[in-house]
């Protein structure tokens, strides 16, 4: 369909580590993924796209959806000073010549973001655990559930010290400072629990 509106592909792929490669092979202005992908046909291309955004933060990269994967949106909504970014819900793009023209103004560098996208993670903001990187909280349900820092090292496949680093910035970014008062993993915990709840 591309090449019908001037567009060049130069690779396609169907898994997040060929997507990978095919990037740093080939050096594309513009980059176009699904946010799921195999194996598992979760986020694996999101994380991708937030991998390959963090890496080189002016490449173009547009994501393609069913819905609004909250856990890397915002990650990858706030890449690259919000340049050249796309989010786009598949059941939405109704016209394939403007679908073309948004692709086109995301690797001329613009933002193109499906408004129900910006209308959920807007609402998601009001939780504060929507700050927290998709690791940070994966640690943090694993001190819900009542894990040492070694055993959620072990379940993490990390260092205890990147446990510990995971930990200091949920506390950072929950806003929870030092104080003789009160236990911040505690609060953290009771955050989440919170959280989850609504």
């Amino acid at each position: 369909m591309l090449p019908r509106f001037g567009v060049r592909v130069v690779a396609a792929v169907g898994d997040s580590p060929a997507l990978l490669a095919a990037v740093a092979e080939h050096r594309p202005e513009l980059v176009v993924t699904d946010v799921r992908m195999p194996p598992g046909y979760t986020d694996e291309g999101l994380r991708a796209a937030v991998a390959l955004r963090t890496e080189d933060p002016e490449l173009a990269v547009v994501a393609l959806s069913q819905y609004v994967q909250h856990s890397y949106a915002g990650e990858l909504l706030a890449s690259g000073s919000g340049r050249s970014i796309g989010y786009l819900l598949k059941d939405r793009i109704g016209d394939v010549a403007e679908f073309a023209g948004q692709l086109r103004r995301v690797a001329e560098g613009g933002t193109v973001v499906d408004p129900e996208v910006v209308r959920q993670l807007m609402q998601r903001r009001r939780d504060p655990l929507t700050l927290l990187s998709a690791r940070e909280r994966e640690v943090l349900a694993l001190m819900a559930q009542g894990h040492s820092n070694a055993a959620a090292a072990r379940l993490l496949s990390l260092t205890e010290a990147g446990v510990a680093k995971h930990i200091g910035n949920v506390l950072t970014k929950l806003n929870l400072p030092v104080s003789d008062d009160t236990n911040r993993r505690v609060l953290a915990v009771l955050a989440y629990l919170r959280s989850r709840s609504d």
